[in-house]
Formats: C-alpha cells, sequence, structure tokens
C-alpha cells in the first residue's frame, strides 16, 4: 500500500517538568506551532497531500521546538528542524513543503543521533 500523505509534519509537545536540564518543547512553545502548521496545511490546500499532527517526545527538546518532515522528497530518515518558532511555520510551509527546498538555516545537524542533534 503507497504512503497515504506526500509529507508527514511531526511537532515535538513533549512536556517535562519546570526545571529539567533539557527543557520541553511544549514550554517553548509547540501546542501553537502545531497547530499553526495544521491551520495553514488546511488553508493552503494541502490537507490529503500533506499531514501535519503533534507528536510524543523527539529526544530533542534541547532543540527545541523539534519538527521533523517525513515523505517524499525527505530524507530517509527524515528532515529534521530545531529552534522552530511560530515566524518560521510558513516558511518551511512555502520552502519544504510546497518548493521542495528544507529550510537549511533550521535543520539539525544530519546523521546525529536523536538527543544529540546539533544544528
Amino acid at each position: 500500500m503507497p504512503p497515504p500523505y506526500r509529507l508527514h509534519l511531526f511537532t515535538c509537545t513533549n512536556r517535562r517538568p519546570a526545571g529539567n536540564p533539557k527543557g520541553s518543547c511544549a514550554e517553548k512553545g509547540s501546542e501553537e506551532i502545531a497547530a499553526l502548521f495544521k491551520r495553514r496545511v488546511a488553508e493552503l490546500g494541502l490537507r490529503g497531500a500533506v499531514r501535519a499532527q503533534h507528536a510524543g517526545c523527539l529526544d530533542a527538546c534541547e532543540q527545541g521546538v523539534s519538527v521533523v518532515v517525513y515523505g517524499e522528497g525527505a530524507e530517509r530518515a527524515g528532515t529534521w528542524y530545531g529552534h522552530v518558532t511560530l515566524a518560521d511555520v510558513e516558511e518551511i510551509l512555502q520552502e519544504h513543503v510546497i518548493g521542495g527546498r528544507p529550510v537549511e538555516r533550521l535543520r539539525m545537524a544530519a546523521g546525529a543521533s536523536a538527543g544529540s542533534r546539533r544544528a
């Protein structure tokens, strides 16, 4: 069976206890970012081809807000973004999702293991 979506966007919405040294994506605004991705996917007419949703821990909260894009044109391990803000959502959608060009300034280093990804 072929994948149901061309691209799948996951935004980490993990919440750790206050004071955790890794921090958490939720405390950095990830819930609002995930909601904006979902709303803009619908507004851009991409629903059905692109799925945007929240995810549990992606084990990269120290790089948070963390977003990973899987699917056609994405690297086998996905394209991982770090330090994503509300202001970055439109750029990721326009450049990567629509234009097929990852947003290099937001990418985490390729090949880094979960929990140690570095930009």
